[in-house]
Parts: C-alpha cells; sequence; structure tokens
C-alpha cells in the first residue's frame, strides 16, 4: 500500500508539472481508463494491463482508501442484480450483499417471485469470456504472468513482463513470426540434404541409420532392440489381420459397386444334423394337419425378438410350416423354430440394406430374397450359402420363382424402373423382360395353373400376363382404383384379394375376364401408405390384414363382416400369414422388429 501511495504522489506531481490536462479527465478513477501503449514497441499488437510511472493519470485518495480498507467493502459499488457479465472478479460480501432500495412489500427476504432462481433468493450468472480466460491462462503457463481477475493490475514474473512488453501468447510479434518460420525452413533444408546423402537407407524404418537418427526411445538404434523373427501366435495374428484388411477392401470395392462385401451366415442352433443325420431343416415326424376348421386366434403364443430394425416380411417353411423365415430391415434374414426350441435357427447376412422381400421355393431347401442394395440373392436354406445373386441395377421389390415342379430354375422379379425381369438361374441370364407398367412393380401372383400371372404397380393398375410372353392379356384399371401393393390368391384358386390404398381390400376373380366383384368388399382398417400383406385361412373362411395402427383384422368371407381385431405390435403391421398345418394359428411381423405367434 506504501508502494500504490507513492505512485499516486508521483503522478499529482507529474500532472501539476503537466499542467495542460484536463481537470475532470485526471479526477477519473484510474480503472475506468486502461493505460496508453509502451512507445517503445514498434508493434501495434494488444498488451495486457500494466501501470507506467510515466503516464500514469491522478488517482483519486478515496479509491486508493477503499483498496486499503478490503474489509468495508459493503460501502463500494454495488452490483447490478440484472448483469449477467462482471468485469472484475467480486468478493464474497459483493456478491451477497442485499439489493438497493425498498423491499418488495410482498415477497419473501425482499426478492420479488419473478426474481427468485435459487430456493435462498436470485443467484446471477457472473462469467469472463472463454477466449480472454484462455488467454491469460496460457500466458501465465508460458511466460509466467497475467493481468489480475479485476483487469487492474498484473500478478506474476515482472521481469519478463517488461522484457516482452507486456505482450500475451497469442500476440506474437511480427519479426518473432518471421524468425520462427526461417528457422523451420532452415531445419527443413538441411533434413532434405541428410536424407539425400543417406540414399535409400533412410527412408527405410529399419535400418539402422534411420533409428540412430531418429533416437526418441531407449532401445533405438540397437539390433537387440527389433524382433526379427516372430513368434507362432504373432504370425498367426498377422495372417489374419491381413485377411480381414483384405476383405475390408474388398467390401469397399463391392459397396461402390453396389454390391455387398461379404455374404456370411451364422448357425445358432445346437447340432445342424442330429443323431440320425437328419438336417435341421428336415419337418418333425409328427407334424400333421391338426383340423380342417380354421378358428381365430385369442391369445399370444410366442414372441421372436432378434432384428434391431423392423420386419418386412414373414414367409412359412412350405407345406410343414416348422421354420419360419423373416426379413429384416437391418439388412438380415433369419429363420426361426416355431415347434421345438422357438429360437433363431440362422442368420443370413449378404445384403447391404434392408430386405424388402423373401420368397421360399416349393420344397422350403432354397429362398430367394431381395434388398434395397439392388441385389437378389438365392441362398440355401440349410447352409446358409449364397448360391447366385442377381441384379439388373435397380431395386427389386419382389421376388418369385415359378411355382411349377420343373420350372424352379425361373426367377420373376419387380423392379423398381417399371420392368418384370425373368432369369434362368442354371445360366444367370436374363431371359425375358415384361415392360409395361408405368411404375414400380409391386407384386407378382400366378394364377391359371401357373400359365399366367398377375402384377400390381404404382401405375395404379392390374395386368395379366401369359407367362414367357411379354405382352399384356388383360388391362384393368379404374379411375376410381388405388394403388395395391399386396395380392394373394384364395385357397380356391378363383379369387385375388388386393389391398388396395383407400383402406379396403377388394377381390378380382381369376377366370378369363377377370373381373372384379363388387359384392365383396372387405373395409375398416386404416392402411393408406403401407404395404400391409393379406392373406387368407386355409380354408378360405377368413381374410386377414395388418394394418397402419399395429392392429390384425380378421373378416368373414361370406358375410365380409368384421369378425375379429387384434392389438398385435406397437408400430404398423405390415405382414401376417396363417400356419399351413395348425389352422388356429397365425404370425405377425410388424415395424417394431417383433414377430408374434398366435
Amino acid at each position: 500500500m506504501d508502494l500504490l501511495r507513492g505512485y499516486a504522489e508521483k503522478s499529482d506531481d507529474e500532472g501539476e508539472e503537466d499542467g495542460g490536462g484536463d481537470r475532470k479527465e485526471e479526477e477519473a478513477p484510474a480503472r475506468e481508463r486502461s493505460p496508453p501503449s509502451s512507445s517503445s514497441s514498434p508493434e501495434s499488437s494488444p498488451r495486457l494491463s500494466l501501470p507506467k510511472k510515466s503516464a500514469a493519470p491522478k488517482v483519486d485518495d478515496t479509491a486508493l482508501a477503499l483498496v486499503q480498507a478490503g474489509a468495508k467493502l459493503a460501502s463500494q459499488r454495488p452490483i447490478d442484480p440484472s448483469q449477467h457479465v462482471v468485469p472484475f472478479n467480486p468478493t464474497y460480501e459483493q456478491l451477497w450483499a442485499p439489493i438497493y432500495g425498498p423491499a418488495h412489500p410482498y415477497a419473501k427476504d425482499g426478492i420479488p417471485q419473478g426474481l427468485r432462481n435459487h430456493k435462498l433468493g436470485c443467484v446471477e450468472d457472473a462469467a469472463i469470456e472463454p477466449f480472454l480466460f484462455d488467454e491469460q491462462y496460457n500466458t501465465f503457463q508460458k511466460l509466467g504472468y497475467a493481468t489480475d481477475p479485476s483487469g487492474q493490475s498484473v500478478v506474476g514474473d515482472l521481469e519478463t513482463l517488461e522484457q516482452n512488453n507486456a505482450l500475451s501468447v497469442y500476440n506474437i510479434p511480427q519479426q518473432e513470426q518471421k524468425r520462427r518460420k526461417l528457422e523451420l525452413k532452415k531445419v527443413d533444408r538441411e533434413g532434405e540434404g541428410e536424407e539425400g546423402a543417406a540414399g535409400l537407407d533412410a527412408d527405410n524404418p529399419a535400418s539402422e541409420e534411420w533409428l540412430l537418427k531418429n533416437r526418441k526411445s531407449p532401445w533405438a538404434g540397437k539390433k537387440e532392440g527389433i524382433q526379427v523373427e516372430l513368434t507362432e501366435e504373432q504370425k498367426k495374428y498377422a495372417e489374419e489381420y491381413a485377411q480381414k484388411k483384405a476383405e475390408k477392401e474388398k467390401g469397399a470395392e463391392g459397396r461402390e459397386k453396389g454390391e455387398h462385401h461379404v455374404d456370411k451366415s451364422t448357425f445358432h442352433g445346437k447340432e445342424e444334423r442330429d443323431y440320425q443325420g437328419r438336417s435341421w431343416i428336415a419337418p418333425p415326424k409328427d407334424v400333421k394337419a391338426t383340423n380342417d376348421h380354421c378358428y381365430i386366434p385369442k391369445r399370444l403364443i410366442h414372441t421372436w425378438s432378434g432384428h434391431t430394425k423392423g420386419v418386412a416380411a414373414i414367409r412359412f417353411f412350405p407345406r410343414n410350416g416348422h421354420l419360419i423365415l423373416s426379413a429384416g430391415m437391418d439388412s438380415k434374414v433369419k429363420i426361426w423354430d416355431v415347434f421345438n426350441s422357438r429360437k433363431c435357427m440362422r442368420t443370413y447376412m449378404g445384403h447391404a440394406k434392408a430386405v424388402r422381400d423373401i420368397s421360399f421355393s416349393n420344397d422350403g431347401s432354397k429362398f430367394l430374397s431381395a434388398g434395397y442394395d439392388k441385389n437378389i440373392k438365392y441362398w440355401d436354406t440349410e447352409t446358409g450359402k449364397v448360391i447366385s445373386t442377381f441384379s439388373t441395377g435397380k431395386i427389386p421389390y419382389v421376388v418369385k420363382l415359378n411355382p411349377d415342379e420343373d420350372k424352379q430354375n425361373i426367377l420373376l422379379a419387380g423392379m423398381s424402373d417399371k420392368k418384370i425381369v425373368q432369369w434362368d438361374m442354371n445360366t444367370g441370364q436374363i431371359t425375358q423382360e415384361y415392360d409395361q407398367h408405368l411404375g414400380a412393380v409391386n407384386t407378382i401372383t400366378f394364377v391359371d395353373n401357373n400359365r399366367r400371372f398377375v402384377t400390381s404397380s404404382d401405375d395404379k393398375s392390374l395386368r395379366v400376363w401369359e407367362f414367357g410372353i411379354p405382352v399384356v392379356i388383360k388391362y384393368i384399371s379404374e379411375p376410381h382404383m388405388h394403388s395395391m401393393p399386396s395380392i394373394t390368391l384364395h385357397p380356391n384358386s378363383n379369387w385375388l384379394a388386393a389391398q388396395s390404398l383407400d383402406n379396403q381390400i377388394l377381390i378380382y376373380s381369376t377366370k378369363e375376364r377377370f373381373q372384379l366383384n363388387k359384392k365383396k368388399r372387405f373395409a375398416g382398417h386404416i392402411v393408406s401408405g403401407y404395404a400391409c400383406q393379406v392373406n387368407f385361412s386355409p380354408d378360405g373362411r377368413f381374410v386377414m390384414s395388418g394394418d397402419g395402427e399395429g392392429k390384425c383384422w380378421f373378416w368373414d368371407w361370406k358375410s365380409c363382416k368384421v369378425f375379429r381385431t387384434m392389438k398385435c405390435h406397437e408400430s404398423v403391421c405390415i405382414g401376417c400369414e396363417w400356419h399351413p398345418l395348425e389352422q388356429s394359428k397365425v404370425a405377425t411381423c410388424g415395424w417394431d422388429g417383433m414377430i408374434k405367434f398366435w
């Protein structure tokens, strides 16, 4: 404090000698004005606050007295309660000083309810700018000095402060910057010269010269520090790493071409063959039809949850239904046991994007999967191997094998480019293209003893084709028609049920004229915008469909009345299948990732 008083007296004398300054300016407190920068430095960069004797203004004695009497801070200027940023470091007494002015008559503790944000009253935020804090912190760490939080004095190494002209670490002079750049260039040139003289060995990290030059560890440069021979375990690890790297590179190339990097499958069961040598996909011996009469299920039997995203479609194993196949939006296809363990038996991983459709062959030993990665894959159900992959560069929306036993090698796929493409899977060649639709093809349904097939599309029309002949033999398009994303054949093969996106199921005849049956119309559910599957009970007495609210609807075929509704899923109930043998059991799947057995 004596130092400060001497400093104030000195400045008084200098102020009297000058005589030309403004009196009001002289009487202003020192903290309200920043000291002028030193004229000795040529740079115009910002300076830390440093009081200079030669340029010091007159200091008010009252302010100095207040600084000396630190305990009497109650008389110092109070903090404005509405102020969010405090430019100095306030003390505890200042922070907790009462708000000046008359107390609020109806407020607890004199603080109005609107200002109260703490149980003890009102707490205001006080902060320093992040950049200023970082600047002062780093300056102190590097150079040993920094400004006081009040901004009125400097703490730390004052000698270094004078040497550096009160510069912070963020304000390096231009001369210093140039000098550092020149030093770096010089080092780079020297390094290039040494590398040229050393030749190829200098670039080789295994060479002794390189190790000596770049000595960073205690054993660098010593021959015994380098392990020449690898152990068996290390060799094995190196081989695995190289193999994984090659697969990764191959996958990156495949993704560029629209393919997935690797086709693989995982078996989750106990054993692939039992003690008698039967495969895990073989149906149990005691599986047979329980009754000819179908009943509506009433309760949930089992829930399968293994897909990490929604399930797009489910298919029972043909004829027996002891397994159920599911297509997931997580790009995986899974097959589940229905009768015994009710666990996931195998996962098929080959698609890079969500799987859109799946379809079994007649005997169930193989199946097709169509994904949004523009690939159609033909899988072996038992081993999980991909037999072949087909692609036209467009997204396949529906895949079907010709149901005839002698034509199980013929694949039909409805594509996003309005075509139905036919492949011979033995040769891998496209044998036919049916190109008449005006929108993406959604369904393919074989009728008339598999001689013809019906397709529906986003163009809101139905077209009937003769198999193998790319000419439409029947074209159904009415002004009132909507898109029909799901079509199913009645068990007696005389009718088609089409899920129309105007919230109704329409029935078409499969005879020569393919007429709409105006007497049969099933409604009540909400499916607008969702391709919910429609299905029949095996005896043809009931029509079944999911809806956009997670319900499953059952209608009576004869009366067209709603028989029952069940809340099956949290999200859209997209697929539903009637069990082929146990005729009062139903499986549903939804966008909540669940498959449920009722």
